[in-house]
């Protein structure tokens, strides 16, 4: 996967010099200095992974790796809008030869693009690394009990606690959806990046976190890529309740709601167990309507036929960038982001609370903490 990460990244560095850089209006040395200086920002993710041996785990400056995430997203952004150009003037072609050549070939817009890119990137990282706002959600669940009629759950997912969302951030979010007085706080996967020691004050905020029935979280992917029973042992010495496979009851005035936390499916690269609903489930009453906690939406129509009554994840980040984000969706089986139907079971996909390090930029797809609002059916 590394091998085609780096690849793909080099030919978009070879595409940007060839489509965008030789327009430009430099001479040759310019022009070569130029390429030069582009291809360790094209290859950031394999140098993050030379100097730190894994890209979960990255040490470097705060205001280094915010100068770096705006590069590097605008590096990417100039790559698409010139791609973008191209094939505009592939269409035009069709209709009019003079202006698809003047397209192909135009140094100014050429600039303009390179602007672009930059502005874009500028806003993508602010806009990525901003405080969330509060997003309100009202889902109605099959099965639930008139007790738990506006029952209201915090859902955070993605924080991705590290050197670029340190503890004074994570602080400001654990705040903000303390002052949402949610009766169930939930942390859908992807806590953090890099190793426990690394990361000890940066996650140390979560502590902070309170609710009436506590706090319930699951593991995500990234949980998994360094020291993974290093990191569940501090969750819980945190106060986090890690529900991995488990589940635990919740009682209101005689009525129950099971809510059911999954391990990610990248366990079973690590020796860990994979997701197992039914393990999960082991012993819980029947009836009762059961809420998936799971980081990753795509298992939601399996655990839909298993009877499931809510799915609450993350992962996806929501695509991040406009357009882009149809990947996302397509890697994730058609989900993405919001409230979807899946046979008679809501899933509710977060676009996340933080982001990785490796790419900084949200541009339409905004972070959230997610204020969800459980009703009966009427």
């Amino acid at each position: 996967m590394a091998l085609v990460v780096i690849s793909v990244m080099g030919l978009a560095w070879l595409y940007v010099v060839l489509r965008g850089v030789r327009l430009l209006p430099l001479g040759k040395g310019g022009k070569l200095a130029l390429s030069l200086a582009l291809l360790p920002l094209a290859e950031y993710y394999l140098l993050v992974m030379l100097v730190g041996g894994n890209l979960a785990d990255v040490e470097a400056p705060r205001p280094l790796l915010v100068a770096l995430g705006w590069a590097f997203g605008s590096f990417l952004l100039l790559a698409l809008l010139l791609l973008a150009r191209d094939l505009l003037a592939a269409v035009f072609g069709v209709l009019s030869r003079s202006l698809a050549r003047a397209l192909w070939r135009s140094g100014a817009l050429t600039q303009a693009l390179v602007a672009s890119a930059l502005l874009l990137g500028a806003w993508g990282s602010w806009q990525g690394l901003k405080l969330p706002e509060i997003k309100r959600v009202d889902i109605t669940v099959p099965g639930l009990g008139a007790a738990f009629d506006g029952y209201r759950i915090a859902q955070l997912s993605d924080l991705h606690a590290t050197r670029l969302l340190p503890a004074d951030w994570q602080r400001a979010v654990v705040q903000k959806t303390n002052a949402l007085r949610a009766d169930l706080i939930v942390i859908t996967g992807d806590l953090q990046d890099g190793a426990p020691a690394a990361r000890a004050a940066d996650v140390a905020p979560f502590a902070g976190l309170h609710a009436p029935d506590g706090v319930l979280a699951v593991p995500g992917n990234h949980e998994y890529y360094v020291d993974y029973a290093g990191w569940m042992a501090a969750f819980k010495a945190l106060g986090l309740n890690m529900l991995e496979n488990r589940h635990v009851v919740l009682e209101r005035a005689g009525a129950q709601l099971v809510v059911a936390g999954l391990t990610d499916p990248q366990a079973a690269a690590f020796g860990q167990a994979p997701p197992d609903l039914s393990a999960a489930l082991a012993g819980a009453p029947r009836g009762a309507p059961v809420l998936v906690l799971a980081h990753r939406p795509g298992g939601a129509p399996e655990h839909a036929r298993a009877g499931a009554s809510l799915q609450l994840s993350g992962h996806t980040h929501g695509g991040q960038i406009l357009g882009v984000n149809l990947l996302t969706r397509w890697a994730n089986r058609g989900f993405l982001a919001g409230l979807y139907q899946v046979g008679r079971m809501p899933l509710y996909v977060s676009r996340g609370t933080g982001l990785w390090h490796g790419l900084v930029l949200r541009l339409g797809a905004p972070s959230e903490i997610t204020e969800v609002v459980l009703h009966a059916p009427r």
